[in-house]
């Protein structure tokens, strides 16, 4: 069988870096494995394992933070609550593009949504005693389940696919009846379920919104005007909201990010956080208690760089959707390649509509397993992850858009015509 690069070199690469089962290979050792392959073939890999944005920094967060060093912020401790302006500017941003009030005072900036998760699972998990367990609903990130792993907290898992729709109740209610579920965490699933099911059981729902307004079916861009980014926060007040600078905004280097704490969970208090923490209530512990033991605060220029972009949203000023809308257009032309070939979309549905073009999405072929796809598509200089890493049950891959180049959809054609013609 013909492939554009040598079945043995990859097979061989496999067995040296030591993966005995590559639907359950890592991000980085997929990474790896493509990366020493275009090396010594000399084959040009198409990347979609890395959810690493491919777009330059917003420069209104550029200039702000340059600005703020040279003037000297450098030497100073932030603020452990965080930057006022920032504060500020990130209670305006939930109200303009997901029409939610927060009190600037519960909007408190993190490390990226990377640290928002750690500390607020950290909290979340000592809130009531009762309450040791965080559910997830797959699909989802691999590494927030690594997060508890090295906090020890325990945590269960279901895949949404069967379970979309109306047959979410009965499925979260079967895991919240139990009384152990501290959290919930999900990519997207229906909202209003979820809303009712945290009020009934008092369960904290973490909304990550790490792809924030990046449904490119409807225009999500215009502050204080919908339609706005659809959330939790609307059916419940027992959410974090995670807002992070790297996606949204490409600045994914200087690790910022806002978690956002409604007003009536970052007042309240729990017995067992009280008895543990000096009698704060849940906010307070989570700022002075586990970021300051985490960071002691957060990177100081960083947080005027996104104060800046949050303010320049808010005013109209910078519209950042119309930045990251490349990611919509390239899904959409990286789909019909793969379905033109023989694939197909694993998660094809939003509850009933199709599923939107955006910076990630998922394939199948025909009856091949995650593992078998995933290795074969090695072979042709194409490299992604299985789905069963994202917690899935599907057997597929997820794609990823990001470091897609515009001579590269020629290439994909022309090599997914022969995966086809090799795989009748």
């Amino acid at each position: 069988m013909n492939t554009p690069i040598n079945k043995e070199l990859i097979d061989g690469l496999i067995a040296k870096f030591g993966i005995q089962d590559f639907a359950k290979a890592t991000i980085r050792e997929v990474k790896q494995v493509a990366a020493t392959a275009e090396k010594e073939s000399g084959v040009e890999f198409i990347k979609m394992e890395m959810g690493i944005p491919g777009l330059p920094a917003a420069q209104v967060g550029v200039e702000a933070q340059v600005k703020a060093l040279q003037e000297g912020i450098a030497n100073l401790y932030p603020d452990i609550q965080g930057y006022p302006e920032l504060k500020k500017q990130a209670s305006r941003f939930v109200k303009a593009f997901i029409n939610v009030d927060i009190a600037p005072e519960g909007c408190v900036p993190v490390c990226g949504s990377m640290q928002g998760t750690f500390a607020s699972f950290l909290t979340c998990s000592q809130a009531d005693k009762r309450k040791d367990t965080v559910l997830f609903i797959d699909p989802g990130f691999p590494v927030q389940k690594m997060q508890l792993q090295v906090q020890g907290v325990k945590y269960e898992t279901f895949d949404v696919y069967d379970f979309r729709g109306d047959k979410l109740r009965p499925k979260l209610e079967s895991y919240l009846e139990k009384g152990n579920i501290c959290a919930i965490v999900y990519s997207n699933p229906k909202l209003r379920i979820i809303g009712e099911l945290a009020n009934q059981y008092d369960t904290i729902i973490m909304e990550d919104l790490a792809y924030f307004a990046m449904d490119f079916r409807q225009d999500l861009s215009k502050p204080f005007e919908a339609p706005y980014q659809p959330s939790v926060a609307h059916y419940t007040d027992n959410y974090i909201l995670l807002i992070s600078g790297s996606k949204a905004f490409s600045y994914a280097g200087e690790r910022i990010g806002v978690t956002c704490i409604s007003d009536k969970l970052f007042r309240r208090h729990y017995d067992d956080l009280s008895a543990r923490y000096e009698g704060l209530p849940f906010g307070l512990v989570f700022s002075t208690r586990m970021l300051y033991a985490l960071s002691s605060g957060t990177s100081h220029s960083a947080q005027y760089a996104m104060a800046a972009m949050l303010h320049a949203a808010c005013d109209g000023e910078y519209n950042f959707r119309n930045e990251i809308k490349v990611y919509g257009d390239r899904a959409h032309k990286l789909k019909e390649i793969f379905l033109r070939h023989g694939f197909h979309i694993v998660y094809d549905k939003d509850q009933e509509r199709p599923i939107a073009d955006g910076f990630y999405f998922t394939i199948g072929y025909k009856n091949m397993t995650s593992g078998q796809l995933a290795r074969e598509l090695m072979y042709y200089g194409v490299s992604a992850i299985c789905l069963i890493t994202t917690g899935s049950h599907q057997e597929g891959l997820r794609v990823c858009t990001s470091f897609i180049e515009d001579h590269q959809y020629t290439q994909l054609d022309e090599r997914m015509a022969i995966f086809e013609q090799n795989n009748q």
